[in-house]
């Protein structure tokens, strides 16, 4: 995978993810696999994923993940080394493996030091977190999506979408001193972009978790009617529609979900 896929492919992971799962859009190919047995808190490295990984590639992916590795040792400069880390980083996303995915795409914006890098590896481990029920893999992928999005947020701290991105990480792995942190987030980013979609899309999501149809309704369409480009609107307005009987509503934007 060259750069130029690279970052179409993660950019619309952080689109289509992030901002955000109308459906289970999980593959059998994007799953997490389940590694608990060599996890062990925050004490995981990227090196103990991989290591786990690793043990269970076939002699043909052991040997395209070594000649990737090898490129990326010789890499004579920063700008060769983040290339080839790229490179790398999408393989492990084809394979399956989005908590490494994101441990590379980490590396890589700790070399660019950019709020875009930081947020492709945000949505890598906000993937992987909502991929699995794996109570240790979860731990490690929100702890470094946290993180990955507060970087992005620091770096540019005038693109609220990293922040409702971070809103969202704790929607999904709710802090036990702090479970209403992503509404009050939420809800301040809300006062501060009365125009933002992206603000109006993850309170829609945070409705439709919590059972609050109607107002899941209110926010989606709040968000609709700013803008027509973010293809989850629709989708999450399907389902909002369907859950509160709507079928004629439900159908016309599973429709437009569809069509996207």
């Amino acid at each position: 995978m060259n750069r130029t896929q690279y970052s179409v492919i993660l950019a619309a992971l952080a689109l289509f993810l992030l901002l955000y799962l109308g459906f289970d859009t999980k593959t059998e190919k994007q799953k997490v696999s389940e590694q608990s047995r060599s996890l062990q808190a925050e004490s995981t490295s990227l090196e103990t994923l991989e290591a786990d990984a690793k043990a269970h590639l076939t002699p043909g992916q052991m040997a395209e993940v070594a000649d990737l590795e090898k490129q990326m040792e010789a890499a004579g400069s920063d700008k060769a080394r983040i290339s080839a880390l790229k490179d790398l980083s999408g393989w492990w996303y084809r394979a399956g493996q989005l908590p490494i995915a994101g441990g590379i795409a980490e590396e890589v914006a700790a070399l660019e030091n950019a709020d875009t890098a930081w947020s492709v590896a945000g949505a890598l481990y906000f993937s992987a977190l909502v991929a699995t029920e794996d109570q240790t893999v979860r731990s490690f992928c929100a702890t470094h999506a946290v993180k990955a999005f507060e970087n992005a947020a620091s770096l540019n701290p005038d693109n609220p979408e990293h922040r409702v991105n971070l809103a969202l990480v704790y929607s999904e792995n709710p802090p036990p001193n702090n479970p209403m942190q992503a509404v009050l987030m939420l809800r301040d980013l809300e006062s501060k972009y009365p125009d933002n979609p992206a603000v109006y899309n993850a309170l829609g999501r945070l409705a439709i978790k919590t059972g609050q149809w109607q107002r899941a309704v209110d926010r989606l369409e709040k968000a609709w009617s700013l803008s027509k480009n973010n293809p989850n609107t629709p989708c999450l307005l399907a389902k909002a529609y369907d859950a509160l009987g709507n079928t004629a509503k439900a159908q016309e934007f599973a429709g437009i979900c569809k069509s996207r």
